[in-house]
């Protein structure tokens, strides 16, 4: 897949594509839906923005993303998306009207054959263009416009919110029904205050900076290593939350991972929460963690092996 971060000066083979468009975060099952009708009127393009809207328009609200673009990308990559168009959000975005940006962006810009949003989907300043007006802007700059219908769960809407909320209560299987795929965190590994190598359990430490943060505890989890000599796919037992034994800290992702050993400062992982285990405890001294810690890689073996 090819990552283009403009709208303007484009190569030939870049212009042209049947977009799906939208944020997409969490790219769950109602965007695989959009994804896969883009993908019936031709070459497969998604075009998304960075940052989210949402961060730009509010910059001191409290992180909501379900993935960072890395993530997001990975994740695009996996649906057969040859052409990620991610687009800056700034100024100039923020300010095109709907007619604007399908007659600069869309038509004069990316050249698209085809448009396919949900049905919910707005543009432009304000969020004043529906979907409505974009059909009618298709017609007017010589594309098409699909709307794909809102994907239902058990009775209710798929959606992002739907999933964060599920993942703030400490359900990441009912987030995975909805998202067609386990919820993961990715991002570098970073050096930590190295507490768990001591106590026998070493951890590949992740920050969640500007990420939705699930329910704070430990989880069963699954793991890609992405870069590095030790690539691959391994299960362990990862701590959400702010190390209430030792003080008060920034939340961050600590992952020991079974039958593991190596050095991964600085590769890319992907954590995939399989399983909620238990909150955040505070224990009377460091013997007592231990055998927790002990109890829940002995449960997140059983979990996984099942």
């Amino acid at each position: 897949m090819k990552i283009i971060q403009s709208w303007q000066g484009l190569l030939p083979a870049d212009r042209g594509a049947s977009v799906a468009m939208g944020n997409f975060d969490g790219v769950h099952l109602g965007h695989r839906s959009v994804i896969e009708s883009a993908a019936a009127q031709g070459r497969l393009g998604v075009l998304t923005f960075e940052p989210h809207p949402r961060e730009y328009f509010a910059p001191d609200a409290p992180p909501f993303r379900l993935m960072n673009s890395e993530a997001r990308a990975n994740r695009l990559a996996k649906l057969g998306v040859e052409r990620l168009y991610e687009l800056p959000f700034g100024a100039e975005m923020a300010g095109f009207s709907p007619e604007d940006f399908a007659r600069e962006v869309l038509a004069n810009g990316l050249g698209v054959t085809h448009v396919t949003v949900g049905s919910d989907f707005c543009f432009g300043k304000g969020r004043k263009g529906t979907v409505a007006d974009l059909t009618d802007l298709g017609r007017q700059y010589g594309f098409g416009v699909t709307v794909a219908p809102l994907l239902r769960s058990g009775g209710k809407e798929i959606s992002s919110t739907a999933i964060r909320n599920a993942l703030s209560e400490g359900r990441p299987q009912d987030a995975a029904a909805m998202l067609g795929h386990l919820h993961r965190i990715e991002g570098e590994v970073i050096h930590g205050e190295k507490r768990g190598r001591e106590l026998g359990f070493p951890t590949a430490n992740m920050s969640v900076a500007g990420l939705h943060l699930p329910r704070l505890g430990v989880y069963a989890v699954k793991v890609d290593v992405l870069t590095g000599p030790r690539a691959g796919s391994y299960g362990g037992a990862a701590s959400l939350g702010v190390r209430p034994m030792f003080g008060e800290n920034a939340p961050n992702l600590e992952t020991f991972i079974f039958d593991f050993a190596g050095d991964l400062y600085g590769q890319h992982l992907s954590v995939a929460l399989v399983d909620y285990l238990r909150p955040e405890m505070k224990f009377d001294g460091l013997p007592a963690l231990m055998e927790q810690m002990h109890a829940d890689c002995d449960r997140a073996r059983a979990i996984l092996a099942a």
